[in-house]
């Protein structure tokens, strides 16, 4: 992919929007890993919790760049992120069983292992943006975990308040999944490729049903809480 050009861009686009969506997660757990320490010991256990928690999903995501490579691994983890932009639609993420460490260490590996356990989304959905690039992963994690890390409130704030953000979120993983369906070769030679307008029908299509199914579910959910 050539650098800077319209692919390259929208690309690293789509990974800061799914690192900041679905980095809310990460906001929540460091609050809770962290709020027994005090003030003083807070800051450290947060920088070192993030150190650790992004080497390792740096690692996993260069490791799936190069493993969605396999035939059929495209296509199965695309719809695995259409699950993904559903859940996310539909989910109140529960984070009760994160407990708070009662030192640094113990709170940089509660950080550590629990986004170790929740970021396997966050892994896949990038690996998928990236289409193969790991330059691309670079600058996405780059750029997106200062955002995550020191504008976790704000944007957990920004969220509450303007819930469109998540279905944004949503429809650009959705929109990520359906490019990963379409570019797996066993359905590109067998589908797409005698019919290439399907390349653009297929993921606009998952995106529409994903945002409309997830939209349809809270709203049944908010008038059953009613």
């Amino acid at each position: 992919m050539e650098l800077f050009s319209v692919e390259f861009l929208s690309s690293l686009l789509s990974i800061i929007m799914i690192d900041i969506v679905l980095g809310g997660d990460n906001a929540i757990l460091i609050a809770l890993a962290t709020r027994n320490l005090p003030l003083q010991h807070r800051k450290k256990a947060i920088f070192w919790g993030v150190v650790g928690a992004v080497g390792i999903r740096a690692g996993l995501t260069a490791v799936a760049v190069y493993v969605l490579k396999i035939k059929f691994i495209h296509l199965i983890g695309g719809v695995l992120l259409v699950w993904i932009a559903y859940k996310l639609l539909v989910d109140e993420e529960q984070h009760s069983d994160i407990e708070s460490g009662n030192n640094i260490f113990d709170a940089v590996k509660t950080i550590v292992i629990a986004d170790l356990l929740m970021g396997i989304d966050n892994v896949l959905a990038v690996a998928g943006a990236a289409h193969g690039d790991p330059l691309l992963v670079v600058l996405g994690l780059l750029i997106s975990i200062p955002i995550i890390v020191w504008g976790s409130s704000i944007i957990l704030r920004f969220i509450e308040k303007y819930p469109i953000i998540i279905f944004i979120g949503a429809a650009v993983i959705a929109w990520t999944a359906g490019k990963m369906i379409v570019e797996d070769p066993f359905v590109y030679d067998n589908l797409i490729a005698g019919v290439p307008i399907l390349h653009y029908i297929v993921p606009i299509v998952i995106t529409l049903l994903v945002v409309f199914l997830g939209h349809k579910k809270r709203k049944t959910d908010d008038n059953d809480k009613r």
